[in-house]
């Protein structure tokens, strides 16, 4: 997956997202300071986004060319490349800083690490498994 933004100073963001074919993705992520509306130019997309506490409701679709999402600001958000062949996508988004967190990398690649205790402990999983996450994540394992 490659994407680049495109700052256009008028207080939005243009992105394009090339997905590789069936498994490229676009991670979950959160942009904290902006809504985003995804328009599919090529290939098949499964997208969503999980509303906030307390519902925590996954909303999906599939999405062909011509097909547009928007995913709300600051709620997690992911793309997944369905199809055979490549996808290539155009977001726009409301803020020419939108920023971006991806969520594994910064619960597992964070730096310095967040302590062993409350990971093991908030996602309720052994300290080896949380260990081996931590090792495999860091900014540009996309």
């Amino acid at each position: 997956m490659w994407h680049k933004y495109r700052d256009l100073a008028l207080g939005i963001s243009l992105v394009r997202i090339d997905y590789a074919p069936y498994g490229g993705l676009n991670p979950p992520h959160t942009h904290p300071r902006a809504t985003e509306i995804l328009v599919v130019l090529e290939g098949t997309l499964y997208v969503g986004f999980v509303t906030s506490n307390t519902d925590n409701r996954l909303i999906t679709k599939v999405l062909n060319p011509g097909d547009v999402f928007v995913f709300p600001v600051g709620l997690i958000h992911f793309q997944f490349n369905i199809g055979n062949t490549k996808a290539v996508a155009f977001a726009g988004l409301s803020s020419q800083n939108p920023g971006v967190i991806t969520i594994a990398n910064a619960v597992f690649g964070s730096n310095p690490p967040i302590n062993l205790d409350v990971l093991t402990k908030a996602f309720q999983l052994d300290k080896n498994i949380v260990t081996y996450l931590q090792s495999k994540f860091w900014w540009d394992n996309n």
